[in-house]
């Protein structure tokens, strides 16, 4: 529990950094979201190796596998979206993708909120759904941010700026992938109230 609470506060950290990197431009919040995703990372590999020292775990290995991995494909994505705006020196950032970026800090704060829940999975199986139902809605709210994102981009850029609208598109793409990952935990946390509430 101590290690998916951990987990949670450095994928809030990252995503807080690729906001803040999405408002001002600062190149310096690269490199924060890089060294949250190796924290994230040391974290992963320590679960992994309890998982398969512990005799007796809260919940079924297999659900702890893949509630960590869901929560790690979030910060890899983090990651992954601003090694892409290093590569591509991008600077500016479009209103949508802001938006994005607020969802994203947003759905790791529910995360954060909902692992020490966990703990008490009886107690708590109420809240949890409640937390787990917002990161649904927030991951399809994000996705219709996204697709007027694209499409605005498609308009403004497309005829005249190929290459400025394929940078933009796939840093669209793995803000997506961020949100998505977070719907992931979502549903992953359900099987495990489903299972053992």
């Amino acid at each position: 529990f101590d290690m998916f609470e951990a987990h949670a506060r450095t994928v809030t950290a990252g995503a807080d950094a690729l906001a803040r990197l999405l408002q001002d431009g600062n190149r310096d919040h690269i490199q924060e979201v890089i060294e949250r995703e190796h924290d994230a990372d040391d974290i992963i590999r320590e679960v992994l190796r309890t998982v398969r020292e512990t005799f007796l775990t809260p919940f079924d290995r297999g659900a702890i596998i893949s509630l960590i991995g869901s929560m790690d494909d979030a910060i890899d994505e983090m990651q992954a979206a601003v090694q892409a705006i290093d590569l591509y020196e991008v600077t500016e950032f479009e209103q949508e993708m802001k938006d994005m970026a607020a969802i994203i800090v947003d759905a790791s704060r529910i995360t954060a909120e909902a692992m020490p829940l966990l703990r008490d999975l009886g107690s708590n199986g109420g809240r949890l759904h409640e937390l787990t139902e917002r990161l649904v809605r927030m991951e399809s709210h994000a996705d219709e941010i996204h697709t007027a994102g694209l499409k605005r981009a498609f308009k403004e850029l497309g005829p005249e700026d190929a290459l400025r609208f394929s940078v933009q598109r796939e840093i669209y793409k793995h803000l997506e992938r961020i949100v998505d990952a977070f719907e992931d935990v979502a549903n992953e946390i359900d099987g495990i109230v489903v299972d053992h509430a």
